[in-house]
């Protein structure tokens, strides 16, 4: 393994793109040397945002070009949902490593087609789901792993936010992958996944709306049973404020996440004891996009092909359970 950093292209400029940028920039081992966008002008003002970080990253006035750079070893995809196959395989077929936003695409068969596409490049893939890559839910699992909580029975999990945005925006535009599912419920997805193992039924009802050449869903609600007799109740939302948080109750006690897809604190609460605060395997770095990044660059610089933390079995899983559920929603993608 060589220690010199690994170098970053991004490719698009917005919010989430910078999100991850802030974080990447402080990452130990990682260097921003390239942005590309549709635009140079949105390139080359993205770029300049991170000129004191380090040589001033190049900016691509397209993601061909981006792809193009002999320099960028690993593209982060930044685009929305229904972008993300002709980017992700836009950048496998140029030779780079791949970390791509959640969800890695629309359905489990276009997920199949890209990890199939990168093993035969010998080239990395990774779903950015930063929960699994998290210090402190790390820990969790781990603690999880060795008993130290007890067995996990029952999970309860949520994310919603009322979005106001524009009509056209694409958190409703079912040709971008509208929708509370893709956006939120994939982190109590993800989370009760990770807790409990491979959900053996998932039953959803919610909130279906009409959209330009489909439908979307504004709020959902899903009921699983997984191993062992294990249940959860999982929640999501377009059209509300919810908690945003997590439980997960064991035969010894409870266990309290403050924020599902990015906690600040976890802490275990034994029945009839005082609560323990977890401490995270590593450092933080940033919101935790960071940590994703040290991920993805540890996976190429050992020449792995998937990270055991973010498996592509269980981006598939999670993928597979979404379409499941918009099938039983009756959520319908013009694709």
């Amino acid at each position: 393994m060589t220690t010199e950093p690994v170098r970053w292209g991004i490719l698009a400029t917005g919010a989430i793109a910078h999100a991850f940028a802030r974080d990447l920039v402080a990452t130990p081992g990682a260097e921003l040397v390239a942005v590309g966008s549709r635009t140079a002008e949105s390139a080359a003002a993205f770029a300049q945002e991170y000129a004191g970080h380090g040589p001033l990253p190049r900016a691509h006035g397209s993601y061909e070009e981006l792809v193009g750079d002999p320099d960028v070893e690993v593209v982060y995809v930044a685009t929305p949902h229904a972008l993300h196959l002709d980017n992700a395989r836009l950048a496998l077929e140029a030779g780079k490593h791949v970390l791509c936003e959640k969800p890695l695409t629309l359905s489990t068969g276009d997920a199949e087609t890209l990890i199939a596409l990168a093993a035969e490049r010998g080239l990395l893939l990774m779903e950015a789901m930063w929960t699994a890559t998290h210090p402190l839910v790390r820990c969790l699992l781990a603690g999880m792993r060795e008993g130290r909580f007890g067995t996990p029975r029952q999970v309860h999990a949520d994310l919603g936010s009322r979005v106001d945005a524009d009509p056209t925006s694409r958190m409703f535009d079912p040709a971008l992958g509208a929708g509370a599912l893709l956006d939120m419920g994939i982190y109590p997805l993800t989370f009760a996944h990770l807790v409990l193992g491979r959900a053996e039924r998932l039953v959803a009802t919610g909130d279906v709306r009409p959209g330009a050449g489909g439908s979307f869903d504004m709020d959902v609600a899903i009921a699983g049973r997984y191993p062992a007799g294990a249940v959860a109740a999982l929640t999501a939302s377009m059209s509300s404020w919810s908690p945003g948080t997590a439980t997960v109750a064991t035969d010894l006690g409870r266990i309290d996440v403050d924020v599902v897809f990015r906690p600040t604190r976890i802490t275990f609460t034994p029945h009839g004891g005082d609560p323990v605060k977890l401490d995270g395997v590593e450092p933080l770095i940033g919101q935790g996009y960071g940590n994703e990044a040290l991920e993805a660059g540890r996976c190429v610089r050992a020449g792995l092909l998937e990270s055991p933390l973010v498996p592509h079995a269980q981006t598939l899983t999670v993928l597979g359970q979404m379409d499941e559920i918009r099938r039983q929603l009756g959520v319908v993608y013009p694709a």
